[in-house]
């Protein structure tokens, strides 16, 4: 993917911070969705969407589910692939509770910041 575009980047650090207040608060059902956000946002840009992989992975071992746990480590060994083959699939928010490999539609907000250009 190209340069990263600052109004992206801007968003993401916003759903990601918005992400940490709520696990600080212990709301990590809050956390997670925010986290579910940054990734439909960073998604396109390696380590955003590493990062964003992690933090959700953080969050599993928060809830301790155990099937988010293994469903993030899987996603965390599978995004160098995806980035590599560039097979990744646009709006998916990366949760365990979605298939990794299923496109879904992008909310209309997400989508405005996406498409905008600077």
């Amino acid at each position: 993917m190209g340069k990263l575009p600052t109004h992206v980047k801007t968003a993401f650090e916003q759903e990601m911070s918005s992400a940490l207040q709520a696990r600080i608060t212990g709301d990590a059902g809050t956390a997670f969705q925010h986290l579910e956000r940054a990734h439909i946002l960073g998604q396109r840009w390696f380590s955003l969407h590493l990062r964003t992989h992690w933090h959700m992975l953080m969050v599993a071992f928060q809830r301790k589910d155990l099937r988010e746990i293994l469903g993030q480590i899987a996603r965390l060994a599978l995004t160098p692939l995806g980035h590599i083959t560039g097979k990744l699939p646009m709006g998916n928010t990366g949760g365990a509770n979605v298939n990794a490999f299923r496109p879904m539609p992008v909310p209309e907000d997400l989508r405005t910041i996406l498409e905008r250009n600077e």
